[in-house]
């Protein structure tokens, strides 16, 4: 693998081909980076995961598991997962979703999953310390496109999960979730509260408890 010729700017959508985006992809100097693109435009993030980043986002895939295993939902998640559609779109999600019908749809085996081939997850969550502004923006225009079921932001500054349902090419706002039937984004939340005061297995417990009520 080659090294790109000129280091492109970082954490900033930058206009760039899809070549260039492959080349990107490919660079070891980035090996370590999220790298998306959207109708001709390139971010890479190079911003580092520190601690209140990975609790929370380890925090949300152990609160999904924990519910979907207690209402018998089936899914099969991706952390970190690239998902591509030839010339027009990719992303790398922090954590995603196949539920239900979709949950086995990706055959073992896969590397990159190729959007002209295979659906897009139902649901997918960014975890944003630092880069709120553009999940909330050209991320969202992404994954509107990307006809994703959900879209979730977490806020990791101010203890929030923005949580959007994805229809005919736009998003609104929902307090529940319509993939994950009875899931109510406040107590993801108080979830969220509870970990600035408490270790992760009370809170698991805590969760439990609410879920199994």
């Amino acid at each position: 693998m080659k090294t790109t010729q000129t280091q492109l700017p970082t954490d900033t959508w930058i206009t760039a081909t899809w070549q260039e985006y492959i080349q990107a992809i490919e660079d070891p100097s980035y090996e370590k980076a999220k790298i998306y693109y959207h109708k001709g435009k390139l971010r890479i993030e190079m911003s580092p995961l520190g601690n209140d980043h990975a609790n929370d986002h380890l925090l949300l895939i152990a609160a999904i598991t924990l519910f979907t295993t207690t209402k018998n939902i089936i899914l099969n998640g991706k952390d970190n997962c690239t998902y591509r559609k030839t010339g027009y779109q990719a992303t790398q999600p922090d954590i995603s979703y196949y539920i239900g019908e979709n949950a086995d749809v990706i055959p073992w085996g896969t590397s990159i999953i190729d959007l002209d081939i295979y659906p897009p997850p139902n649901l997918v969550i960014e975890v944003a310390n630092t880069s709120l502004a553009d999940d909330k923006g050209e991320k969202r225009l992404l994954y509107e496109a990307m006809n994703v079921a959900e879209y979730w932001i977490v806020d990791v500054q101010n203890v929030e999960i923005i949580a959007f349902a994805v229809a005919d090419g736009g998003s609104k706002r929902i307090n529940q979730s319509q993939v994950l039937p009875g899931l109510a984004i406040s107590l993801l939340e108080e979830a969220l509260k509870r970990t600035r005061q408490t270790n992760q297995t009370q809170v698991y417990t805590w969760l439990l408890s609410q879920f199994q009520s």
